[in-house]
């Protein structure tokens, strides 16, 4: 599914955020990823959903390197991806409901299914009663909730999440959590980046831990190379 070999990674002239960064993660696995503010997590992820290139190194997305694709051939393996961002990406005139049915809009879903599909997640995240509300009348959490719902809608190939749960009370995050391993029994593929330790030692998933722009596997193991 994604496989980093050396890789490093700059922002223009600046120097390295991420160096030396080799892993491969299996289809259908599930990792966490973790380490101090400034560690490089944002610019893994964004090396993992195409935002960004690497400055050296390989970098393999469904077996293909990243550094030769098209932008078409970018475009379309980003609809294989589910990302959640720390700052949600909503779009503001549009309601709950219309921002996480864009995913399967896009895909050419029936309208009458898009809505039973979104109205059914939405009321499994806590929203049932938000259907119409716009981001801009949402509490942080909610908006959360509903980049969330958006991002595993599709039941992407690959879903990434950065610090999904860090907004919402820890009920919801149990629940949000669990919608991310279900999602993971059927095939996709979970990376999620998160400081919640607690999180992490409760659901025992491998860990991928960043220190310095460096990877060092934790317990349980990632499986570098």
């Amino acid at each position: 599914m994604v496989r980093f070999d050396k890789v490093g990674m700059r922002y223009g002239p600046g120097p390295e955020v991420l160096r030396d960064i080799s892993f491969h993660l299996e289809p259908g696995s599930f990792h966490f990823l973790t380490g101090p503010s400034g560690s490089g997590k944002s610019s893994l992820l964004s090396l993992l959903y195409l935002a960004q290139q690497p400055s050296r190194g390989l970098v393999t997305l469904f077996g293909e390197d990243v550094s030769a694709m098209s932008r078409n051939r970018r475009a379309e393996l980003r609809r294989r991806i589910g990302v959640v961002f720390q700052d949600f990406r909503l779009i503001d005139h549009l309601t709950a409901l219309e921002n996480v049915a864009l995913p399967l809009r896009v895909a050419g879903a029936k309208a009458a299914q898009v809505r039973k599909d979104v109205t059914e997640l939405l009321k499994w995240v806590g929203l049932g009663d938000k259907l119409d509300a716009t981001p801009p009348t949402l509490s942080g959490g909610e908006q959360q909730r509903v980049a969330i719902a958006r991002a595993v809608i599709g039941r992407p190939s690959l879903l990434l999440a950065d610090e999904p749960t860090g907004n919402v009370d820890p009920d919801i995050a149990l629940r949000l959590l669990h919608l991310f391993v279900e999602l993971n029994k059927i095939g996709t593929t979970v990376v999620i980046a998160t400081h919640d330790h607690a999180m992490i030692q409760r659901f025992g998933r491998p860990v991928l831990r960043l220190e310095g722009g460096r990877l060092a596997a934790e317990l349980p193991l990632a499986r570098a190379v």
